[in-house]
């Protein structure tokens, strides 16, 4: 069961993480165009907002991802100082505590999402995006996030006697 939903939490952090560099690449383009069009007078008009967009969504969609390969920054100071038996326990208590924030906001964030979604509101700019497009990628980065951490915990407690972490395994 386990080994079944690390894949899948797997597949899902790879598919966000290629969106993300989907997006970086949307935000290459656009600036580019938009140098181009003001070079002959012109603009797309939508630059600062929709680059806005894609900076969140990259961010919260690239945030599973970059956990489950270990890539965020920690504070490895405690735990190099403390015997390898309390490794996997210091690990739990940090992916319990921080799925326990992320799943906090993500409650609210997703009533944020349907009362944009309700209202119709859109953003106060030329475009008027509706704002339940963007606010929506980013719930679905930190339910992403939430799902990577709950597995994290899971790997954590059933493999504790082995003494190994989670990220250090490779495909």
């Amino acid at each position: 069961m386990i080994g079944w939903l690390v894949t899948l939490s797997r597949g899902l952090n790879r598919l966000a993480a290629g969106v993300a560099i989907l997006l970086i690449l949307y935000m290459f383009g656009h600036i580019i165009l938009e140098i181009v069009l003001r070079l002959f007078g012109h603009s797309t008009f939508i630059l600062d907002e929709y680059i806005g967009y894609a900076v969140a969504a990259m961010t919260f969609l690239g945030l599973p991802y970059v956990l489950e390969k270990n890539g965020l920054i920690r504070v490895a100071l405690v735990l190099d100082r403390l015997p390898k038996k309390w490794h996997w326990p210091l690990e739990l208590l940090i992916a319990v505590t921080s799925f326990g924030a992320f799943g906090w906001l993500s409650l609210f964030w997703c009533q944020n999402v349907v009362r944009s979604y309700q209202r119709g509101i859109t953003s106060d700019t030329l475009s008027e995006t509706p704002l339940w497009i963007p606010e929506g990628i980013v719930l679905l980065g930190l339910w992403l996030l939430c799902f990577t951490l709950v597995v994290r915990s899971l790997q954590l407690v059933t493999k504790r006697s082995h003494h190994t972490h989670p990220a250090t395994q490779q495909d």
